[in-house]
């Protein structure tokens, strides 16, 4: 059996630049990666199969139609996967949870057969945010999400809190809801100096259309926490910590109700 993570997600950075005439947006954004996510476990098979397990198995519509069905039928293989998904994950959070089991796919593919040279194309038809959790390593992303430029990572380590107040919020209505303004791109630099002087224009409409996201940003900003932003189109908000000690008590002191996730960036 082969076990793979599906490294949690977030925008450390998300400039929203424009919007294009294709009905998508233009964007800068910084993916950065946790330590921790959904896992997969993969059996040989006569046919592939996928079956949820887990917190938030519930929550997928519909498992046949899942992001690692089609990422799965994006790789031909010999032989059939048999494929278990523990969704740790919350679902329309920000976390980019589909996109990153679908990496987790290309890269137990990878081990095995080696990726084909066109994977990134593969990888993008099945998402925007997909070409990135292939290697769920700290990159810029540009265009929709899928033109990757490598970054010097100097926050490898970090302790990270991820915070969500379990409130799924679609991508689609957020966008739309973004005032259209551009302000300006994303800074260059280190993760960290990105980290930093960027920022996410997606969050405040995002509160707009979900209140509780302010709510969890506030009880972030409390804890000691040197960047709290909001991840993606949310709901996941993230606090960066430097050390573990502040991130835990920090994780202790949110309401039981929240779901929440302790790690470190990749």
């Amino acid at each position: 059996m082969l076990c793979e993570t599906a490294y949690a997600k977030i925008n450390l950075a998300l400039h929203v630049r424009r919007r294009r005439d294709d009905g998508y947006h233009e964007l800068e954004t910084l993916f950065a990666f946790v330590d921790a996510g959904d896992v997969l476990s993969v059996s040989p098979a006569e046919r592939d199969s996928l079956r949820t397990v887990g917190e938030f198995a519930g929550t997928l519509d519909n498992p046949f139609d899942n992001i690692v069905t089609k990422a799965l039928s994006a790789l031909p293989r010999p032989e059939g996967w048999a494929v278990t998904l523990e969704k740790a994950l919350p679902v329309a959070a920000g976390l980019g949870g589909g996109s990153a089991d679908a990496g987790a796919v290309f890269r137990l593919y990878d081990r095995e057969y080696g990726l084909p040279d066109d994977w990134r194309l593969r990888a993008a038809r099945l998402g925007a945010d997909v070409p990135a959790c292939v290697h769920s390593e700290a990159c810029i992303g540009r265009g929709t999400g899928t033109e990757l430029e490598p970054v010097e990572n100097d926050l490898a380590g970090t302790p990270v809190l991820l915070v969500n107040p379990r409130v799924p919020l679609a991508t689609g209505p957020v966008f739309k809801a973004w005032c259209g303004v551009d302000l300006g791109h994303m800074p260059e630099g280190p993760v960290r100096h990105i980290a930093q002087m960027g920022r996410n224009d997606l969050e405040a409409p995002a509160v707009g259309l979900c209140p509780q996201i302010g709510t969890v940003l506030a009880a972030l900003r409390e804890t000691g926490a040197w960047l709290v932003r909001m991840s993606g189109s949310g709901a996941t908000c993230f606090a960066l910590y430097d050390d573990p000690a502040t991130r835990d008590a920090a994780q202790a002191a949110m309401p039981a109700a929240w779901w929440t996730l302790a790690g470190a960036l990749r």
